[in-house]
């Protein structure tokens, strides 16, 4: 049995061997097999494929400029990939310095009529144009493309930014067979090295070379010089539950930490915490606006600041900020903050409204701490060394009686305690100039849910009535709290639109408050049974949850983010007239996600002429990591089944 299982592992080894190899990916010259080839086995859905790229970079001896030379091959599949073409390359500028480009060369080879013709990028085909005051690109398209060609291009930066070093992306939207980067630092730099996205490398190597950089004064460096390299990469797909791709995307990223110059002269650029907690704590547009004083009495009414009971005054604090100043839809951290201009104005950024609330919460005496962050889309913020360039966000903690609250004031929507979507990104740094900062978890106080009770009947003539409640709590209440105190006739409206299957009436929502935890809404429904020959079929999920299994990719690499607790409960109660008699109900179904982290629970029961169904989805985790992707995906493709799939057949007596 061992010895079947080693042959069979070593065949379909030697299949995915065997299909790689059709593509020469060991070099940047076109193959014939390149040019023949136009499947991709291992990943059938991929329009293009990167079959082999090359980087360099170095420091060049002469001008002591940073050097990247770059090769590409790239197979273009089907017309979909036609995209992959049009090639941009962003070069960066600051002041009067700028990144260069030269020797761009461009090559498309197609095999025609069993010839191979190859048909050059003109000069004049090459574009510049500005992208913003920090970037200009430099843009061109692959001439004569057709199904089947192969690309091949290749050109040198020249950078004046040593201290940026040029980082090198292995991963991408399309596979590739072969990424290979070079890199020579000279010993006077010293980079914090980081390779993101949890991909190995299949080599990884190192060697000093001795005295690659000389001085006029006499001075050398030695050179580290690196070989990164990674095979078989698959595409880097987008979906459902994740924070930005840059945060998994495989790839290589330096940040210079020590300068050396060949005079002797040390320059730490990279430091640690304890020294950048003292610089947060003296910049301008930080803590020297944390520790402004306010003028509390023109701001806060004379009964919240004779408010006795810590938390009462701390949520009436909270409010206060919320509905006096509306937030301009800026983070601009580390930009020009100004808390008095926001007091001015009654309008500013992020950072300003919450060190706004930070510094009256202070004054009246209620602990309080500012914790920087860095949201979902911005990416996750570097543990091992402080960067501050990756924080963009700033919110509060505020402790009362020993428990602790994060607290946002960007949208008069939320509750106490609650922080908004775009803040729920795993930790962020809390800041205490006293006894210095640290990391601490982020996360949802409270688990948001969606619950559904309906209760109707069905009488002799196939009519079914009945009433609905709607209670949404927590993320979920957040976005029906804003469509229905925004305008409720509007959110009726949408809602009547929405469930066309059945007509509602008498709407009435039980929530007075747009700051509560939770929305309650409830209506009366009415509709006809569907008949089909003799029997009577009822769909007893009127609301669904998912349309469709978010979950779609054969196999996911990065971690699973709804970003709070969840859960899903529908409960359906239905009584039935004694002219039918129950033929078929849907059969119950339970699931359990590894290590107790979530569950399916889906029961119908009768008891007389009355059909109780009762569905809950859970999910105790905000975050899965990638080992929990096909047991997700299972549970989640059972629960679009249940929904669409359910069936309650009755037929008359």
């Amino acid at each position: 049995m061992k010895k079947r299982l080693l042959f069979l592992f070593l065949l379909f080894t030697t299949i995915i061997f065997s299909q790689s190899q059709k593509f020469q990916s060991n070099d940047f010259a076109i193959s014939r097999s390149d040019l023949e080839t136009n499947t991709f086995e291992k990943d059938s859905t991929a329009n293009a494929l990167v079959i082999y790229e090359l980087g360099n970079s170095y420091v060049d001896k002469h001008s002591f400029k940073l050097n990247t030379d770059f090769k590409q091959k790239l197979k273009i599949f089907n017309r979909k990939g036609f995209d992959h073409a049009n090639i941009s390359i962003y070069l960066y500028n600051s002041d009067d310095k700028k990144v260069k480009i030269k020797d761009i060369n461009a090559t498309t080879t197609n095999l025609i009529d069993n010839k191979v013709v190859k048909t050059q990028l003109k000069e004049s085909d090459i574009f510049e144009e500005k992208y913003n005051d920090n970037y200009t690109i430099i843009k061109f398209t692959f001439p004569n493309i057709k199904e089947g060609s192969v690309l091949t291009y290749s050109y040198t930066l020249e950078s004046p930014f040593i201290y940026k070093y040029k980082g090198w992306n292995f991963q991408s939207e399309i596979p590739k067979l072969h990424s290979e980067y070079h890199a020579s630092i000279p010993g006077n730099y010293e980079y914090n090295i980081k390779l993101v996205g949890g991909k190995k490398l299949t080599t990884n190597t190192s060697e000093i070379v001795k005295y690659c950089l000389k001085a006029g004064n006499g001075g050398s460096a030695n050179c580290s010089n690196y070989v990164y390299i990674m095979k078989d990469i698959p595409a880097f797909v987008n979906e459902k539950y994740m924070t930005t791709r840059d945060n998994y995307l495989a790839r290589i990223e330096y940040e210079l930490k020590i300068y050396r110059d060949f005079e002797g002269g040390v320059d730490y650029i990279t430091k640690n915490w304890k020294t950048t907690d003292k610089e947060i704590k003296l910049d301008p547009n930080i803590g020297k606006q944390l520790n402004k004083n306010v003028p509390s009495n023109d701001i806060l009414e004379a009964s919240i600041l004779n408010q006795t009971d810590t938390l009462k005054k701390a949520k009436a604090i909270f409010e206060t900020v919320k509905n006096k100043y509306i937030w301009n839809q800026e983070y601009n951290l580390f930009g020009d903050t100004s808390i008095k201009n926001l007091i001015k104005v009654k309008s500013g950024t992020a950072p300003e409204i919450n060190i706004l609330l930070h510094n009256l919460l202070a004054q009246n005496n209620i602990p309080v701490k500012p914790i920087l962050l860095s949201t979902r889309k911005n990416g996750l913020p570097t543990t091992v060394f402080p960067v501050i360039s990756e924080f963009n966000y700033l919110i509060v903690q505020v402790t009362i009686n020993n428990k602790i609250y994060f607290l946002d004031a960007t949208d008069n929507f939320l509750h106490f305690g609650q922080l908004p979507f775009r803040c729920l990104n795993q930790y962020g740094r809390l800041l205490d100039f006293k006894n210095g900062s640290k990391w601490i978890d982020i996360e949802d106080a409270s688990i948001s849910n969606s619950r559904y009770r309906v209760n109707i009947s069905l009488d002799e003539a196939l009519n079914i009535k009945g009433e609905v409640n709607h209670i949404t709590s927590g993320h979920h209440a957040l976005s029906e709290k804003k469509s229905f105190f925004k305008n409720a006739s509007q959110h009726e409206n949408k809602l009547i639109e929405k469930y066309k299957n059945f007509t509602i009436s008498d709407y009435q929502a039980e929530t007075e408050d747009k700051n509560s935890l939770e929305f309650k809404e409830n209506f009366k429904i009415n509709y006809e049974a569907e008949k089909i020959g003799d029997n009577i079929y009822l769909d007893p999920f009127l609301f669904k949850f998912f349309k469709e299994n978010p979950f779609k990719l054969q196999e996911r690499s990065y971690p699973i983010d709804f970003g709070y607790q969840d859960a899903f409960v529908y409960s359906y109660k239905i009584a039935i007239d004694d002219a039918f008699q129950i033929v078929e109900t849907p059969k119950d179904v339970s699931l359990k996600l590894p290590e107790n982290t979530g569950q399916l629970i889906f029961k119908t029961t009768v008891k007389n002429n009355e059909i109780i169904m009762y569905f809950k989805l859970t999910f105790k985790k905000a975050i899965y990591i990638k080992e929990f992707y096909p047991y997700l995906k299972e549970i989640m493709s059972t629960v679009v089944n249940v929904q669409n799939n359910s069936s309650i057949v009755l037929k008359r007596n």
